[in-house]
């Protein structure tokens, strides 16, 4: 069975992990082969290990860890370089274009839509790339950057990203654009106010001085500051090769949008319940309401304090105090961070009219049956209303309706719970999509949605449908 066959690869590679009670895999971790199971606990290890032997025994079961994810990548998805004909990010990088989930054999969309998700369930239909998508190396966890952005800081500023346990999984072409423009709300005038450079501690002064008064460009310099994080910082439980000075906002919110860096949430435990997160983009968060994916922080100011006092160390303020965690002061320093990140905007969309519609002078015929669909059949806009797109809601999809919970990589594959609606404007320049990343292309997008909500499209429809979402 195609199932079992992605199951039990999953599994032998989870039991040759050495694992903690709580599913971390740190330098600390001393489990051996005849070591007794500890009960689960909530927090990380602060024993250490001698780091040389940590990164000799990480270094050596590197390419089999990674060599098991591109496995379980290849088995979910067709990862071609397959641009979009005529349609291209906000500066010029290609979109991908195709449905790029694979099915199980003799099973077609179509076929799909027909069944009732117990149907699928029982049968075990639901397409390995509508799971839950784990981390690279789930037991272990962690920030983990694309070679792009590590290359262009290490260029900038000499502080290397790399992690010697792990390499980022997903190609290039399915990632945002490199580096991203900047939007303004309160300058329009300027366009990309970026000059096709990656904002950074060297240059963000020169870029933004004269454009933002001194609150919000003392926003800026915290947002691209280094500060400790629990991969990246000076103890021996790291996994940069190099005593470190941490990482930024910026890395993984690259210019104020996103590079698609991955993580896991801190806010659930044990390990292997933790999602994946794909890192949001910053752009549009003044008009947003929640924040943190499910954790539901009530501003941006809760979201930038959370991300310096708990995310960057997996929701462990033990961990965090052994390795240097920045408290923010909450009257001027987060405010002016999260001044400045409400300055951040959506990138054009020339299509749209005042109310986030299309133009009819402007849109073809087949975006504008996109719309329809999108307004009508599709259910899009219970969730995603006009102008920006989101309800500033959180909706629980409960796609465990589809299929069994099982293990795969380390990630218990079950309920994910409720999720915030992200805005959908400017939504071609942020893939990969949902929150952990699992959907490649808009084109999987609709597809997961359409069985999601049974409403039984047809081909065309989906074709409009997505055509529509590029105007966005």
């Amino acid at each position: 069975m195609f199932w079992n066959h992605i199951t039990q690869g999953a599994m032998i590679g989870i039991l040759s992990l050495p694992m903690l009670g709580a599913g971390f895999l740190v330098a600390g971790d001393r489990a051996g082969e005849n070591q007794p199971a500890s009960p689960p606990s909530s927090y990380v290890s602060v024993v250490e290990d001698d780091f040389q032997t940590v990164v000799k025994r990480m270094q050596a079961a590197k390419a089999d860890i990674l060599e098991r994810h591109s496995t379980l990548l290849g088995q979910r998805y067709d990862l071609s370089d397959i641009p979009a004909e005529g349609v291209h990010m906000a500066k010029g990088h290609a979109v991908q274009s195709g449905v790029r989930v694979k099915l199980p054999p003799g099973v077609t969309w179509e076929r799909l839509a027909r069944m009732t998700p117990a149907e699928i369930r029982e049968q075990g239909l639901w397409p390995a790339g509508f799971l839950p998508l784990p981390h690279p190396n789930h037991p272990e966890g962690g920030m983990l950057f694309p070679r792009h952005h590590i290359d262009e800081i290490k260029k900038q500023e000499d502080r290397d990203l790399t992690r010697f346990d792990l390499d980022f999984d997903l190609p290039r072409h399915f990632l945002p654009e490199y580096p991203p423009p900047i939007f303004l709300t309160t300058r329009p005038d300027l366009g990309d106010v970026s000059q096709g450079k990656v904002v950074t501690i060297d240059n963000y002064y020169e870029l933004f001085n004269g454009i933002l008064n001194p609150k919000q460009l003392e926003g800026v310099r915290l947002l691209v500051t280094p500060f400790p994080q629990q991969q990246f910082n000076q103890t021996h439980d790291r996994r940069s090769l190099k005593a470190h000075r941490g990482v930024t906002c910026f890395d993984c919110h690259v210019n104020g949008h996103t590079n698609a860096a991955t993580h896991l949430v801190g806010d659930i435990r044990p390990q292997e319940f933790r999602h994946r997160i794909d890192t949001p983009t910053l752009r549009g968060v003044n008009i947003q309401r929640l924040f943190g994916s499910q954790r539901a922080l009530k501003s941006i100011e809760d979201f930038t304090e959370f991300e310096q006092r708990a995310a960057y160390f997996d929701g462990d303020p033990v961990i965090a105090a052994k390795k240097g965690v920045n408290p923010l002061e909450r009257g001027s320093q987060v405010h002016a961070m999260a001044e400045f990140e409400e300055l951040l905007d959506f990138p054009p969309a020339p299509k749209l009219d005042i109310l986030g519609k299309l133009d009819p002078a402007q849109a073809t015929v087949q975006e504008l049956r996109g719309q329809e669909i999108f307004f009508g059949k599709a259910k899009c806009a219970e969730c995603h209303a006009s102008p920006y797109y989101t309800d500033n809601l959180m909706h629980n999809l409960r796609a465990e309706r589809f299929f069994e919970p099982r293990m795969i990589n380390g990630r218990m594959a079950s309920a994910d719970g409720p999720i915030k609606t992200f805005p959908l404007r400017g939504i071609k320049d942020s893939p990969p999509y949902l929150h952990d990343g699992r959907l490649l292309t808009l084109e999987d997008t609709v597809e997961f949605f359409n069985l999601i909500l049974g409403t039984k499209l047809s081909e065309q429809e989906k074709v409009d449908l997505v055509a529509f979402l590029r105007c966005l």
